[in-house]
């Protein structure tokens, strides 16, 4: 042995090449385990993604389960002729619904704050990404969730409804606001039911509603002689498609409104017309009427002596202005 045990280091390393020491035993022995826990790394890899994949079907199954069995009781909502059984049967139609999606959301660990959408603009808008309606964006975001909270939280209760040809329409509400700092009279509207068809361009899936409007304002006096008349096609912030921005919103459902201005303080009766017509898939259209009859409420009205802005003259036949003339020929 040399100094400092030389000989002992150039004995140990001849003998590590030599096939039969305990040491190279325990270098191919530990290439061993290198496979062997390298295939079962691949196998852990592969149990998880098959058991993602499983979870995400279930998940898209159970989804697909709660709007299937909505679809099958939405039938009555939106067609029983009785506007006070409807009325009372929406809070408990809605519960149902709603247990389901937070039952789903719970078990398959989703977003139970229901802001999916906003989180997506964030993170276009922290990757840079240009989007020059992104306030738009979230402006329907904020009209939906607005609804889609009363629904959840058992406070829809539109201001009147009526149903025809298996749709059915809400006016959620008729406030007087505030919009580019003038008073109006805001119509919130909902319809159910209107028809519609998933599209595939190829890039992206998009939902497309058929729901053509034609609407038309009335204004009377006490005595029923006609004051003017008001015309509008399609709602403000017609959203045909609520899913888009909130996922678990009832589906088949279009949200929107008008706005009008202040009425002339001498008119009494709005009587408002609202044909609504849906073109299905297979060819059929169902073209509905909704007719709204109402006294005026005050705070619809313009002050004594105040004008009605933007309105014009038309000339019309006597009878049809005051019905009475007609009765008296």
């Amino acid at each position: 042995m040399g100094p400092g045990g030389l000989d002992h280091v150039g004995d140990f390393s001849y003998h590590c090449r030599d096939k039969g020491t305990g040491d190279c035993r325990v270098k191919r022995y530990f290439g061993v385990i290198v496979i062997v826990a390298g295939v079962l790394l691949a196998a852990v890899m592969s149990y998880r993604s098959a058991s993602g994949r499983a979870l995400e079907a279930q998940r898209d199954a159970d989804q697909q389960r709660i709007q299937a069995e909505y679809l099958e009781r939405v039938g009555w909502m939106r067609a029983n002729p009785d506007e006070a059984s409807y009325r009372d049967e929406l809070k408990p139609f809605f519960k149902n619904y709603f247990e389901q999606v937070d039952a789903h959301l719970t078990r398959f660990k989703g977003n139970t704050k229901f802001d999916d959408y906003l989180l997506e603009l964030e993170k276009r808008e922290e990757s840079g990404a240009k989007d020059d309606r992104a306030k738009d964006r979230k402006a329907f975001y904020e009209y939906t969730r607005k609804t889609f909270d009363s629904l959840r939280e058992g406070r829809y209760r539109p201001v009147w409804s009526a149903t025809d040809k298996g749709m059915r329409l809400d006016i959620i509400s008729s406030d007087v606001v505030m919009v580019l700092g003038k008073p109006q009279i805001r119509l919130q509207l909902a319809v159910w039911g209107a028809q519609r068809v998933l599209k595939d361009d190829g890039k992206v899936l998009k939902m497309v509603t058929s729901a053509t409007f034609d609407t038309v304002w009335k204004l009377t006096d006490a005595k029923g002689k006609l004051l003017g008349e008001m015309r509008g096609a399609d709602p403000s912030m017609k959203i045909d498609h609520p899913e888009r921005f909130v996922r678990a919103f009832p589906p088949q459902m279009m949200l929107g409104h008008y706005d009008l201005d202040l009425l002339p303080n001498e008119v009494a009766k709005v009587e408002m017309t609202i044909n609504l017509s849906s073109s299905a898939a297979s060819g059929g259209t169902a073209a509905s009427t909704y007719v709204w009859k109402l006294d005026v409420p005050s705070e619809w009205k313009l002050g004594a002596g105040e004008t009605w802005e933007g309105a014009t003259q038309e000339e019309r036949p006597e009878e049809e202005i005051d019905p009475s003339k007609a009765a008296a020929n």
